[in-house]
């Protein structure tokens, strides 16, 4: 199913914003990977799941589920439900198992989209998957606002270094800090 949405919402994609993708050399062809990304639009990880090469299960505000036909769509894909403002135990079981089995897991940490473009705090809860399943680390930095017929420049950054961080004990602050340097990778490549 994935591959079918893939390939039903590629030409309306690439028609409309005309991606434009830098570094794609650093997006690891097979293993555990993590990819997040700033949040700028609803649109985001549809352009993600067309410019990326491999399948990338998301997590989606709970609401979005409520809708069947959407709910059972979503879950055809790789989509699954997350509650957002607190640790969400089931979603986070999703995310590692979607690692653990060699996978693509993609989030965005803002937690919602950004109204005004600027890049927002992020939530403890991508270091917190990254530190658990110690899969590659991936940013992805969205250049432009979403405008038709206007290239849409996204910038795909090298794996971040996270050894250090994973050889210590999971903490509050020991997260908190890999969630900073997390959002300062974004920040650099937003320029």
């Amino acid at each position: 199913m994935y591959g079918l949405v893939r390939v039903l919402l590629w030409p309306l994609v690439y028609i409309l914003y005309r991606p434009n993708v830098e570094g794609m050399e650093n997006f690891p062809k097979k293993g555990k990977t993590i990819v997040y990304s700033n949040h700028i639009c609803a649109l985001d990880p549809v352009v993600m799941v067309c410019v990326l090469p491999r399948q990338i299960s998301f997590m989606a505000k709970v609401e979005i589920f409520r809708n069947p036909i959407l709910a059972w769509m979503f879950k055809k894909v790789g989509v699954f439900p997350v509650k957002r403002g607190f640790a969400d135990i089931s979603a986070i079981k999703n995310s590692l198992k979607v690692l653990n089995n060699g996978g693509v897991f993609g989030m965005f940490p803002e937690g919602t989209r950004s109204k005004d473009g600027k890049l927002q705090e992020f939530s403890r809860g991508i270091a917190s998957i990254a530190h658990k399943s110690k899969a590659t680390i991936i940013p992805v930095a969205i250049i432009d606002k979403y405008r038709y017929f206007k290239p849409l420049k996204l910038r795909i950054g090298k794996p971040l270094c996270f050894e250090s961080y994973f050889e210590q004990k999971s903490n509050t602050e020991l997260l908190d800090q890999m969630a900073v340097e997390m959002r300062q990778t974004i920040k650099k490549m937003l320029g």
